[in-house]
């Protein structure tokens, strides 16, 4: 990937169905989330990500969720994702997801995920793979994003995932309380944090990590810019303007609906490159290596 041919990156991209038409979460979940959203419910494969970026010229970073010790439902293939990935190297960078249930063994694969399959990236989600960021669950794949530099997206917030479905669908909403994250970010001081969306209802304990941590970045995914929390947009403005990264949640969100409402905020005219790119290119690595093959 050549950053300087991208007019952005997209540091949250969801891949949602595999080459054999299996989804990454159960129909029940599927169905309460396309809802929340109002997404369509035909989920593009890679090669359509692929072209739909590149078309758009942007960047994406790519995953899936890996739920299966939480729903029994089985993950999409991390090394499908890498390989989708690898074919399309100009537009798409690949994420691991890794249940955090499978403990060293998930330490392991993740760490051949990122020499063998160029894996970039972790991908974590406290509230639907249930368990907390400080109870020590994860560590095991933190101290491998750690040695290799790589950094991990937590999902923060509510989610939809499970919306409206009795009991929610069994998601704690509190697993993804950022304030945790204050916890990681003292144990794993060089591991790079990124949380995911505006963390509603506790957006003012993401600044407050995140203003106080340096190795802790907010994604802004998941949300219209219109509905971003007052405090959000000042913060990206000034203290967080080096550590907010431009981030869809596509296809619940789409990044052209994203970018259009986002260029109606009153954004500081040096801060919106950072947002949209510069941000992104020093988290992800990509201004250490040069063009990436």
């Amino acid at each position: 990937m050549d950053p300087t041919n991208l007019k952005a990156i997209d540091v949250h991209v969801h891949v949602e169905v595999d080459c054999n038409g299996h989804m990454s979460l159960p129909d029940e979940f599927v169905a309460a989330s396309t809802q929340y959203f109002g997404a369509e419910t035909v989920k593009p494969n890679i090669d359509a990500i692929a072209a739909y970026y590149r078309e758009r010229q942007i960047g994406a970073v790519l995953f899936s969720v890996d739920i299966e010790a939480f729903t029994g439902h089985p993950a999409l293939s991390n090394e499908e994702i890498a390989a989708g990935a690898a074919a399309h190297p100009d537009v798409l960078i690949p994420f691991a997801s890794i249940d955090p249930a499978k403990g060293r063994a998930g330490a392991r694969r993740l760490r051949v995920l990122i020499e063998e399959h160029g894996v970039r990236g972790l991908k974590l989600h406290p509230s639907i793979q249930n368990f907390a960021p400080d109870d020590g669950t994860a560590y095991p794949l933190l101290e491998v994003a750690q040695e290799y530099g790589v950094p991990v997206l937590f999902h923060t917030g509510q989610t939809g995932i499970g919306a409206n479905m009795r009991g929610g669908g069994g998601i704690r909403l509190g697993l993804s309380n950022p304030i945790l994250l204050d916890e990681v970010a003292v144990r794993f001081p060089d591991l790079r944090i990124i949380m995911a969306h505006p963390s509603f209802p506790w957006q003012d304990e993401a600044l407050a990590v995140a203003t106080h941590k340096p190795n802790v970045y907010i994604d802004l995914s998941g949300w219209s810019p219109k509905y971003f929390p007052p405090q959000l947009v000042r913060y990206a403005n000034t203290l967080l303007a080096d550590k907010v990264l431009f981030g869809s949640d596509y296809p619940m969100i789409t990044p052209d609906r994203w970018l259009a409402d986002f260029a109606t905020l009153e954004m500081k005219s040096h801060v919106i490159p950072k947002i949209l790119k510069d941000n992104a290119i020093r988290v992800l690595n990509l201004d250490t290596e040069g063009k990436e093959s």
